[in-house]
């Protein structure tokens, strides 16, 4: 039996660490886009993370103020790029606001079933890549693909294209629905309630699922509205803040929906607020259905063929898949805006992370950030 000398010996205690530095990413699959973080772990447990965004920035605002608003169109959809169709919607909210623009009331409506369908599709790529964060690997996003697909052939037949639409145009829509568009749209709600159910099979079922996320980064009102977050993050929280019903907008004042709240504002709960707004969203687009009118203008033509707006002013803030993705408009005469703002809900959803991520493990901090759901493109702009 070996002796070991008694100046060998030692606690626990007498160990000295140095904390070591991790960087994660930009080009890493728990960074969900060209993201960085720098964590400083002592062990297993981080002590410190520094985020770094910036890789992907592609100057939104300067680009729309070098632009005219109709021409501007096609940079909005590739912000929140996960669902287009709503980025355009409040491009499009803030020009008619500043031109004193008004939208005939069947494009209302196809707004807002698009819009939808859009939260629908960015929902689904949460599911499917917080379900590869946790531990699921390929199948959640085998489960998100299908359902997406769907919604995006749908998309290509009512504007020619599918991740990036670029449907929406100041004063309404490009086109009107194509024949046949209610069965479609049946059908595929059909497949998205069955996808969602998939999904609560698959992770909300699933017990390592559910011990990994309860009670992990939890979040009080109070924190959660000094930090600025909005959107799932807030509700999770338990404020049940959505614009949508706080200061509706386009026709959600005539619709009837819930806004689902969480009670701790973990990460358990982020993921269930989105699962249950989905549903939600379905609700939505069939009320849609019901009271949309059979016929009617989807562009107001009063509209010039140079859209030229004097002057002006405004903010317009929309429920966005992330939280309130809010514009800031300046008109000063001419066929361009002065300046043109973008409020982003991912950017100040992610200035939290650090606050959520230290004093927990490294493999739950890929976790917690994937429970953010930021997109890259609405952060760097």
């Amino acid at each position: 039996m070996t002796v070991w000398p008694e100046e060998r010996t030692a606690t626990i205690d007498s160990f000295n660490t140095v904390d070591m530095t991790i960087n994660v990413g930009p080009q890493h699959p728990a960074t969900h886009g060209v993201f960085r973080m720098v964590l400083t772990v002592d062990g297993e447990v981080v002590v410190d993370c520094e985020p770094y965004i910036g890789y992907l920035h592609r100057g939104l605002e300067k680009l729309t103020e070098n632009h005219d608003y109709r021409q501007s169109m096609g940079w909005w959809d590739r912000t929140d790029y996960l669902a287009g169709i709503c980025c355009e919607q409040a491009y499009c909210m803030a020009v008619e606001k500043l031109g004193n623009i008004e939208v005939p009331e069947r494009a209302e409506y196809i707004r807002v079933m698009m819009a939808e369908l859009s939260r629908i599709l960015s929902h689904f790529m949460f599911f499917g890549a917080f379900g590869a964060d946790v531990g699921s690997f390929g199948t959640s996003f085998i489960y998100a693909w299908r359902e997406r697909e769907r919604i995006y052939d749908f998309f290509e037949e009512v504007s020619g294209d599918r991740m990036f639409p670029t449907y929406l145009r100041p004063g309404g829509v490009q086109m009107d629905l194509p024949d046949g568009w209610e069965k479609r749209v049946n059908e595929i709600l059909g497949h998205i309630e069955q996808g969602l159910e998939d999904f609560d099979g698959l992770l909300t079922g699933n017990e390592i699922f559910v011990e990994r996320c309860r009670g992990l980064s939890p979040v009080s009102k109070e924190q959660a509205i000094d930090w600025g977050l909005s959107g799932p993050m807030i509700r999770a929280t338990g404020l049940a803040h959505d614009i949508r019903r706080a200061e509706p907008y386009s026709v959600y004042d005539r619709l009837q929906f819930n806004i689902p709240t969480g009670k701790n504002g973990d990460v358990f709960d982020r993921y269930m607020v989105r699962m249950a707004e989905a549903y939600q969203s379905t609700k939505i687009v069939r009320q849609c259905m019901e009271q949309m009118p059979n016929s009617g203008l989807v562009l107001n033509p009063d509209l010039p063929k140079t859209l030229r707006i004097d002057e002006g002013e405004c903010y317009v803030r929309t429920e966005g898949t992330k939280g309130e993705y809010g514009v800031y408009g300046l008109a000063r005469g001419g066929n361009k805006p002065y300046r043109m703002k973008l409020r982003s809900p991912s950017f100040c959803n992610l200035s939290a992370l650090k606050q959520m991520v230290v004093g927990h493990y490294v493999a739950d901090a890929v976790i917690i950030l994937g429970s953010l759901d930021i997109v890259l493109g609405e952060v760097d702009k």
